[in-house]
């Protein structure tokens, strides 16, 4: 057993690629028509190209009940490794992206939380 898929709620599918892809860096590999929306996932060119991220549209009540519950309590949907958080943060604050929490020590991991302008916050971390 192994995981392949994860998956993400996004607010609007296309402003979600474009920023998952410009911004964050990750690479487009499907976007297949599925009635009104997409199945739509990216990779990360640093991994293995089987361990995809589904921006999932959030058009089920729950979804987006739980997707705005967890943004309004400020907990992030997921977490990205990087090696250098502080390069990481300073180029993605130059890209306009804000962060609700800064490069911040925490006894273990360095982590950092930013809005990904669909709906969510992203942690992004350095171990």
């Amino acid at each position: 057993m192994k995981i392949q898929l994860s998956s993400v709620l996004v607010s609007d599918q296309e402003k979600a690629l474009q920023f998952y892809t410009h911004i964050l860096g990750f690479v487009k590999h499907m976007d297949l028509p599925m009635g009104e929306a997409r199945w739509l996932t990216v990779v990360s060119p640093e991994g293995p190209q089987d361990i995809q991220l589904v921006l999932e549209p959030n058009f089920n009540p729950a979804g987006a009940t739980y997707q705005k519950a967890l943004f309004d309590q400020g907990i992030p949907a997921t977490a990205f490794a990087v090696s250098d958080i502080e390069a990481e943060h300073q180029r993605l604050v130059q890209q306009g992206v804000t962060f609700k929490l800064p490069p911040t020590h925490t006894g273990g991991p360095v982590i950092a939380v930013l809005d990904d302008t669909c709906g969510n916050y992203i942690q992004i971390y350095q171990v």
